[in-house]
């Protein structure tokens, strides 16, 4: 982040089908990529892959007990108390006894040699101190089964925006209580975003959530930003440098320093006969107020040549820091 140079890393292991839709997540410094689509359809299964080891290679996690979700992608996810709670998605009926509801898609059994898909509103949790799968008892105002949805955690909520449910593409907005599991839906204020799926939905405070882009059900591809608070139940919509560069089904998360970076996704109708406009651009949003320490390394390297026989005074982590950021500024100008 510092320099803003890609580097490849290859990872080993047992993670040998590509897929699409799946849900990755970082917990303590471990990868854990679940579900998804591939080309023999939906799987269940959950990887992870650790972040700090002398060499990256994936694991399945395949010793895990209790009854585990339904083969599905475009599901969301909630990560507390060293566990992920894992909510809706799009993919086949459960086997067994699953609690929440299942909403059967009928175009789904168009597709040849398919069992049929369809949307749940399923809850999973997987405790990664005791590898078990639960469900949890849930009480109040449930939201409809739903997928390409973005879920966010602000303290001991999991909220949840949108997605898609049928033919609709969602505005709603809900948070559940992740010790109580009770269930509550959000009053819907004048000002707020258009309904919407395959979205990102960002924490950037204690207070603040980050939604950008998506899919409307009109097809469009949207580059609005809004910012939710928490503690008005408020939507205000966010003035930003990257109105051309609509999105969705691209990922999302916060940086040290208040941004939201926004990375690949696809930026025209997934879902047309035109070929997919897919990403690798990096957006970068700027929610929070720079630091003074940012502040003060801008006017460095806006003064570099006046400055530079003073670098040698700086501490070395932040002189480090500015020759990263210098030699960035030299390979784009380059």
């Amino acid at each position: 982040m510092e320099s803003g140079v890609w580097t490849k890393h290859v990872a080993g292991g047992n993670l040998h089908t590509s897929r699409s839709g799946s849900f990755g997540v970082c917990v303590d410094g471990v990868l854990y990529l679940f579900g998804g689509h591939h080309a023999r359809g939906n799987t269940n299964r959950i990887y992870r892959l650790p972040l700090r080891a002398p060499s990256l290679v994936w694991e399945e996690m395949s010793d895990l007990k209790g009854l585990p979700p339904s083969p599905k992608d475009k599901l969301g996810c909630w990560v507390q108390k060293n566990r992920l709670i894992f909510f809706g998605g799009y993919g086949y009926a459960a086997q067994g006894p699953h609690r929440g509801t299942f909403e059967y898609d009928e175009s789904s059994s168009l597709v040849w040699d398919s069992p049929g898909r369809g949307w749940n509103n399923h809850i999973h949790i997987l405790d990664l101190e005791t590898s078990t799968w639960s469900q949890p008892i849930t009480s109040g105002n449930t939201p409809s089964p739903r997928a390409a949805h973005a879920c966010a955690t602000v303290g001991n909520r999991g909220y949840v925006f949108g997605g898609r449910y049928k033919s609709y593409r969602l505005n709603d907005l809900y948070y559940i209580d992740l010790d109580t599991w009770e269930w509550h839906e959000m009053s819907v204020p004048q000002q707020c975003p258009v309904g919407r799926s395959w979205h990102s939905f960002t924490p950037v405070s204690s207070d603040h959530i980050f939604l950008f882009g998506g899919f409307t059900t009109e097809r469009e591809t949207l580059s609005d930003a809004w910012l939710y608070c928490v503690s008005k139940n408020e939507w205000k919509p966010f003035k930003h440098g990257h109105t051309q560069s609509p999105r969705l089904w691209h990922t999302a998360c916060s940086g040290p320093d208040g941004e939201v970076f926004v990375f690949g996704g696809c930026a025209n109708n997934l879902l047309s006969h035109h070929r997919a406009a897919h990403s690798n651009e990096l957006l970068v949003f700027n929610v929070q107020p720079k630091s003074l320490v940012g502040f003060c390394m801008e006017a460095i390297l806006q003064h570099s040549e006046r400055l530079s026989s003073y670098w040698d005074c700086l501490p070395k982590p932040i002189l480090l820091s500015l020759k990263q950021k210098m030699a960035r500024v030299n390979t784009l100008g380059s």
